[in-house]
């Protein structure tokens, strides 16, 4: 691997330019160097006395050892995975043959574009007509179509370059958190932003950070959960400290395109870095294990009536909650589009759980194939985690949208009992829904109290440890448990 000097180079030099305390592209640099190493065995900390301890999640897929071919090489690495050619050229029309919904897409794509604010939007049926290629052209197309290309006066080239490599860096072998969800939580986002609250009062700004945000909240995202991470001592979690960790990473990797790109160079150093914090706030507060925390805000909100979104922390706060209800949104959409994705995400957990028992690991909630069924999953899901949150956002904006969702997922949840009934499991306790801690496991405590205030106006101080064992300086956004 290292016998090629040029190869070697680049892995040593990063993904992008960068100065020494600049922590993001520190993050980046450090990627390059610990995920070759990690794919051979190299243990980072010197302390591979389990073999699990070095399991690196991005192989997971494969079933057969062996040399590390170019294709799979690529598919192992995220920022790195095209540092054998050159990264001037990714996104790029010859390596990419996208266009912007030209003849390829004169069609039905085009066609569904006129309706992408109804509920009812098929992101399957899309995805199929662009290609694979739904995040970007969906994107590209609700960013234009608000204007926001020429408002913050963003270079076409630059935007369509970032949104191909956020695409490219979902893992599209990911039964569930891959792309298309992306894409699909973007046009649930943009439904939310479309409501009348929401439509009066949010910022060119507002708008512009939420559109992102979905587009790349789970960047990178590895196909297993926290958890996981946790338990076979990767990097990541050690990264973060056990907190948010996938979230976290989503995070900087979303920024550390930005700053490949050059998306929002042209803007005033200030005002880019403040665009980075508020994009983490929203990504961070996706953390199903903070779900409790950010609901009892929001309920005392609204049991209080103060919230003003003419307040900019007001109104980041909407954004986030709205950002969650997008992500989570699967349950309230119509039955043969959420019937797939509680497909996909239940494959998604089984496919973990039978990796943590082909290595005797303790298998997590809801990942064990033979213990959990899709239906009673699904009912959990939607008893716990989502009537909570869509109850409270109907409160919030009580129109023809949250009626029609909060009515979809009632027929859904009487349609997973009702396939439970119909396979025999009659019982009570067949019946009866898995264990509320399931959904929101806690994240585990950290040694200093969180501020009060969820707005990412102004971001926080804190030293944290890299996976490096060296501390390092760095300002994280409001919202984050990192500590």
């Amino acid at each position: 691997f290292h016998s090629n000097p040029n190869l070697a180079h680049l892995i040593l030099r990063g993904a992008i330019s960068y100065d020494s305390s600049d922590q993001t592209a520190l993050y980046i640099r450090m990627l390059g160097d610990v995920r070759v190493r990690s794919r051979v065995g190299f243990d980072p900390e010197g302390k591979g006395s389990y073999s699990y301890l070095c399991i690196d999640f991005r192989t997971l897929h494969c079933d057969s050892a062996g040399p590390v071919s170019g294709r799979r090489l690529r598919r192992l690495l995220s920022f790195q995975r095209y540092l054998h050619s050159s990264r001037l050229l990714r996104g790029t029309p010859h390596l990419n043959p996208l266009h912007i919904l030209d003849e390829d897409y004169t069609g039905q794509a085009k066609c569904m574009l006129e309706r992408v604010a109804t509920w009812n939007f098929d992101i399957f049926l899309y995805d199929r007509l662009t290609n694979g290629n739904s995040l970007v052209t969906l994107t590209f197309h609700l960013l234009n179509q608000y204007g926001l290309l020429e408002l913050f006066q963003l270079d076409m080239v630059k935007l369509w370059r970032f949104l191909v490599m956020v695409q490219e860096d979902y893992h599209s072998l990911n039964p569930y958190h891959n792309a298309v969800h992306a894409a699909d939580v973007t046009q649930a986002m943009y439904c939310y932003l479309r409501e009348p609250k929401l439509a009066k009062s949010l910022t060119s700004c507002d708008i512009l950070l939420g559109l992102l945000a979905a587009a790349t909240h789970d960047l990178d995202h590895p196909g297993v959960n926290q958890p996981f991470l946790i338990k076979t001592n990767h990097y990541l979690a050690k990264l973060y400290r056990n907190s948010s960790v996938l979230e976290n990473h989503h995070w900087r990797s979303a920024v550390g395109l930005l700053r490949e790109t050059g998306l929002f160079s042209h803007l005033p150093a200030e005002d880019g870095l403040k665009m980075e914090h508020q994009l983490g706030s929203l990504i961070l507060a996706t953390d199903i294990s903070r779900q409790n925390e950010y609901l009892g805000k929001f309920r005392t909100h609204l049991d209080q009536d103060d919230l003003c979104l003419s307040n900019a922390s007001h109104r980041h706060f909407i954004l986030q909650m709205a950002l969650k209800c997008a992500d989570i949104c699967n349950p309230c959409r119509p039955w043969e589009l959420s019937k797939q994705w509680s497909e996909k995400v239940t494959e998604e957990f089984f496919h973990q759980g039978d990796i943590e028992k082909k290595h005797r690991l303790e298998v997590s909630p809801l990942c064990d194939s033979q213990s959990n069924s899709m239906a009673n999953i699904q009912i959990g899901f939607m008893t716990y985690v989502v009537e909570p949150l869509f109850a409270e956002w109907g409160r919030f904006s009580d129109t023809r949208l949250s009626q029609t969702m909060l009515g979809h997922l009632g027929l859904n949840k009487a349609s997973w009992g009702g396939l439970v009934q119909q396979e025999g499991s009659t019982s009570p306790e067949e019946l009866e829904p898995s264990s509320p801690a399931f959904f929101t496991m806690p994240t585990p405590a950290v040694t200093e109290s969180e501020p009060e205030s969820a707005s990412a106006a102004e971001p926080i101080a804190v030293t944290t440890a890299t996976a490096t064992g060296e501390t390092n300086y760095k300002e994280i956004p409001q919202g984050s448990k990192e500590s």
